[in-house]
């Protein structure tokens, strides 16, 4: 399709926003890395966690979403905003709503930095921040909606150049991605419960959780990187056809990894298959995405000796070929058995956020800084150590965690020569890692002092031009030569019929039953080949129709959502009936009373689930270690749920009624007191401060309103209960020569650690044991208890 100019005028580009952007990812950069740096060292030396809003469970939710939010969120802003205006050959949308979008997000993080230290946090990994702060991101996100899509309506440049791609998948996937695992029911200002519970909660949350990975640090990275090598080598992308397959390819596949995070756990097998199974499959796009941006350097090579942007983009792509290969590894179960809540996880999620994301935006700013202040960079030496110091920093940083998770991995499966028990201590782990843990700390330092340099050479640099917005002569594009594609030609054309006929026959092999699903898989076959031959035949249609297609943000942007809401949908939708009282295997959760509901509710604020799991899987040395396995229906009223990603610490979904609340007293007041080894932070300040007594009637009521069964209860009673049940504990300290207050957050959390693990026989099975039929799971613990006891608590 070709288009006519009416005629060139001069255009200023809005590069102010683009400043700010980069400015805003520089500062936060070194206060996420400083952040990271600390937490890190805490988990070492425990004596680093000096008050109760500087415990390593806030501070680390605060590291995360200022690594992810704030520094590579603001690097993202500034890399979409420069490149969206040259390729668009238009200033932005509109310049109000580009101010709001850059001070918006900036208050946002503020809001994020003052909440999660004071313990105000909705306990999800990346998803912490309060519903208030929530709508906020809401509003804003689409603030930047509205102000791209504007820009593409208004655009002088007929045809959507790759990176666009990649921002529009980026838009509109973290917009279902956020909305939808944010959903919640307030109690409060600052308190509110998702609408999600048990393992529905735990898929949504790492759909959520791997797609933020996916659509906020991955794709539109990737865009940045089809955008600005190219202009750094000075030669085309490698390849366009390869641009293509990886660009669908990604955003297909990528929405159906999340229940990789859930392996070996009691998620339905089917999920935990389907998550490995688009995992392995994530392993031919990602590469070609990395070597696409690899050989665009072809014949340019000798500028990776002298330009320092270029030993940053090609070092960061090549990070993300190696993080890319070894996620899908991770999700082999096998694999997945001795790496998951390891440090291995750790190490692989830092090769990409440090070695991808972080070299990117280094090589983003080195090529920006110059062009936005219209002068050159200060010192390229400079530039060179930032790279070596930080390459340095990231390879000690990463072989320490490999080495650190294989190691616990295989001493927590370590059982002794009769097979009865597990052969090491949770702290005989711990005390073996701290040399690893100690390396992790000089490596993420190391990364830390490149990031200043690079702050410092930036500052000169800036200090030596002044800000400068780029204006071009540019052919304005005449209405009507773009975006004339109706849905009917979207839809309705080979390359969509081939395409969603392949993926329901596909479909229909994973979820038919056997015997169909053979028959599906046929037909699949028989239906691929036909369209190979069909394509073979009409290629050129094939290629105008994607042309056309690209003239048109529209219709590629319907063609890119349901690209990517197809595998949340069939993810989600069936574990809406899972998880109910009618299917949870042979237990179901004991209701917390109104102390213990309170106490959990404490237990979130402080960040415990960053370091305790309450999952014990379905694996031997597991069950050897904790006990009997996890069921899906132990956590069926969980909101959220506390199944974890990690362990720092033992997990504790058996830890009820295992020992006397004058045991978890003293441990949450000293750790060292009960576990001399352990790295844990103290708790004292919940022995001081009182729950918060008048929230629980607004939270009772919030649950019933989300299904869990509680009895009608006035809010006089919920206290009264509340207070009862504090009242026992207290009393039973007194035996052991403790005073302590009934109402306070001390008893609270001790409650609520002697509830896990409590459950009932759903009513279905007891129907069936009366009628003699028996019952088809085991009632009782596969393993004796004492395997765990012999073993300590940490």
């Amino acid at each position: 399709m070709t288009s006519t100019a009416a005629s060139k005028v001069p255009i200023e580009f809005n590069d102010k926003v683009v400043r700010q952007f980069m400015l805003a990812s520089i500062i936060f950069g070194v206060v996420s890395m400083l952040a990271g740096v600390f937490i890190a060292s805490q988990l070492n030396f425990h004596q680093l966690n000096l008050a109760e809003w500087l415990t390593f469970g806030r501070l680390r939710p605060l590291h995360t979403n200022a690594a992810i939010f704030a520094f590579v969120g603001n690097m993202m802003f500034a890399g979409i905003y420069y490149s969206t205006q040259r390729l668009c050959k238009c200033r932005m949308g509109n310049d109000t709503l580009s101010a709001i979008h850059f001070w918006g997000w900036q208050l946002i993080i503020v809001a994020a930095a003052i909440t999660l230290p004071l313990g105000l946090s909705r306990g999800k990994e990346y998803a912490e921040l309060i519903w208030p702060i929530n709508v906020a991101v809401a509003v804003i996100w689409v603030v930047f909606a509205v102000n791209f899509f504007l820009t593409l309506h208004k655009r002088n440049e007929p045809s959507l150049y790759v990176a666009l791609w990649f921002y529009i998948a980026t838009i509109v996937t973290v917009a279902m991605l956020y909305i939808v695992n944010h959903l919640s029911i307030p109690t409060s200002w600052t308190h509110s419960y998702g609408i999600f519970g048990g393992v529905q909660d735990g898929l949504v949350q790492w759909w959520y959780g791997h797609n933020a990975v996916a659509f906020f640090l991955t794709t539109p990275i990737l865009g940045i990187m089809y955008y600005f090598l190219p202009k750094a080598a000075e030669r085309p992308v490698y390849s366009y056809r390869l641009s293509i397959v990886h660009f669908w390819s990604l955003v297909f596949l990528y929405i159906w990894a999340g229940p990789h995070h859930l392996l070996n756990t009691a998620l339905p097998k089917w999920l935990q298959m389907l998550g490995m199974f688009f995992s392995l499959m994530l392993w031919a796009p990602s590469w070609g995405g990395m070597l696409n941006g690899l050989l665009t350097l072809r014949g340019a090579w000798d500028k990776l000796r002298t330009d320092p942007v270029i030993k940053f983009f090609i070092a960061g792509v090549t990070f993300y070929g190696m993080s890319t290969f070894e996620g899908p590894l991770l999700s082999i179960r096998a694999v997945n058995s001795l790496s998951h809540y390891s440090d291995w996880t750790i190490g692989h999620v830092h090769s990409g956020a440090l070695g991808w994301n972080g070299f990117m935006a280094a090589g983003l700013f080195y090529w920006l800084a110059p062009r936005l202040w219209g002068t050159k960079l200060y010192s390229i030496s400079m530039a060179n150590f930032h790279f070596w110091i930080g390459t340095l920093g990231i390879l000690l940083y990463v072989v320490a965690m490999w080495i650190s998770g294989v190691m616990q991995g295989l001493m927590l499966n370590q059982v002794t020569a009769d097979g009865l028990a597990v052969k090491n201590t949770f702290l005989d782990t711990l005390q073996a890692i701290r040399p690893l843990m100690g390396l992790r700390i000089i490596g993420g330092g190391m990364f830390l002092l490149g990031w200043i340099v690079m702050c410092i050479n930036l500052w000169k640099t800036i200090r030596s031009g002044k800000p400068v917005n780029e204006v071009r002569e540019v052919a304005v594009l005449q209405r009507g030569q773009t975006d004339t594609m109706g849905m009917k030609e979207t839809f309705f054309n080979d390359p969509t019929a081939c395409t969603f006929g392949a993926m329901l026959l596909i479909f229909g092999w994973i979820f038919l039953p056997p015997g169909a699903d053979i028959a599906s898989l046929i037909c699949a076959i028989i239906f691929g080949f036909l369209a190979v031959r069909r394509f073979q035949k009409t290629s050129h249609t094939w290629a105008l129709w994607y042309e056309s297609l690209l003239h048109n943000y529209l219709p590629f942007t319907v063609l890119t959502f349901v690209a990517v809401v197809i595998g949340g949908l069939i993810q989600i939708i069936p574990t809406v009936t899972v998880n109910s009282a009618k299917n949870v295997e042979d237990r179901i959760q004991k209701l917390y009373e109104p102390l213990e509901l309170a106490g959990r509710d404490i237990y979130v604020s402080e960040g415990c689930y960053n370091c305790h799991s309450q999952m014990i899987r379905t694996l031997v040395p597991d069950v050897m270690r904790y006990g009997d396995y996890s069921r899906l229906g132990e956590s069926i009223y969980d909101h959220p749920f506390q199944w974890g990603s990690k362990r720092t610490g033992p997990d504790l979904a058996r830890e009820g009624g295992q020992r006397p609340d004058s045991w978890h007293y003293e441990h949450l007041m000293d750790p060292r007191s009960m576990s001399p080894q352990s790295n844990m932070p103290p708790y004292a300040h919940l022995n001081t401060k009182p729950f918060d007594q008048k929230a629980l009637p607004a939270k009772i009521a919030v649950l019933r309103q989300l299904g869990v069964p509680y009895p009608p209860m006035d809010g006089t009673e919920i206290k009264m209960k509340a207070l009862e049940q504090g009242v026992k504990i207290a009393t039973e300290l007194k035996k052991s020569n403790i005073v302590v207050r009934p109402d306070s957050e001390m008893v609270a959390v001790i409650a609520y650690l002697q509830k896990l693990g409590q459950f009932e026989q759903p009513a279905v099975e007891e129907a069936l044991a009366k009628k003699g039929q028996g019952v088809p799971f085991p009632l009782t613990p596969i393993i004796p208890d004492n395997g765990r006891r012999a073993n300590g608590a940490e």
